[in-house]
């Protein structure tokens, strides 16, 4: 019993030491810790979503031209372009932004055809290749009997991370994508310092959050990076099947 109050004196004494050194603390001034070192530029929001803010690159607004994009052989558009949707035409190829980029904030919209119009492994196949690379998948995938692997479906990294959940809406519908891509960063010698990273909101839900990518996509094997520039365009997939895109903005980060 001795020993026990002993203890407890013990532990009360260190306590009170503890608490009147900590009260004793003398602690710099708030200013210490104010940062007026450089002013954020100020960014006027859209109205409503997902108008693009005042800061955007518009790709493709709904006017119905297309002139910020190119097939990879240099020659124009050949997808079907309207005043509301850019739609693909398929074996036109794949198209690509004249502009290139590397860290950025994207957002677009897209929407699969008719089911029936598309064979069974190709229902709404397409894909967004950020710098003609590193590919989130663009799939139709609200009908969960679709047998496509599950880092092949809507809003996968294709072939390398299935999505969080499936926020899939139903074909024909127009869904979201929203984009945080951070490229990776090579050293002077080529070799990689730091891979890429993708965090996605599809339909406004998170499904990847942070992931870190093995490398560019490959259909066939296993991913791995290769020196490429710091700035590279923007591909979206043709892959036969009539998907259509609108509303696509990035800003740089």
């Amino acid at each position: 019993m001795k020993k026990l109050l002993i203890s407890i004196l013990f532990l009360y004494n260190s306590g009170l030491a503890f608490a009147q050194s900590v009260k004793e603390e003398k602690l710099p001034p708030p200013s210490a810790t104010e940062d007026w070192s450089v002013k954020p530029p100020l960014v006027t929001p859209g109205e409503s979503y997902p108008q693009p803010p005042s800061d955007a690159i518009l790709l493709y607004s709904g006017t119905g031209d297309a002139a910020k994009w190119e097939h990879p052989n240099g020659s124009p558009v050949k997808w079907q372009s309207d005043g509301d949707a850019l739609t693909i035409v398929p074996k036109a190829t794949d198209i690509r932004t004249k502009q290139k980029f590397g860290n950025i904030q994207l957002h677009l919209e897209w929407r699969t055809p008719d089911p029936s119009e598309d064979k069974d492994f190709n229902r709404g196949n397409s894909g967004v290749l950020i710098m003609g690379l590193y590919e989130l998948q663009i799939y139709e995938s609200w009908n969960y009997n679709s047998r496509i692997y599950y880092n092949g479906q809507a809003g996968s990294v294709y072939k390398q991370h299935a999505p969080l959940v499936n926020a899939a809406r139903k074909p024909q519908t127009w869904q979201t994508y929203d984009v945080i891509f951070e490229a990776p960063i090579f050293r002077a010698d080529k070799t990689l310092e730091k891979p890429a990273y993708m965090t996605v909101f599809h339909n406004n839900v998170l499904i990847l959050n942070h992931v870190e990518l093995k490398g560019p996509m490959v259909y066939q094997g296993y991913p791995k990076y290769q020196y490429h520039d710091a700035k590279l365009p923007l591909q979206l997939q043709e892959h036969g099947s009539r998907v259509s895109f609108r509303n696509i903005w990035v800003r740089e980060l």
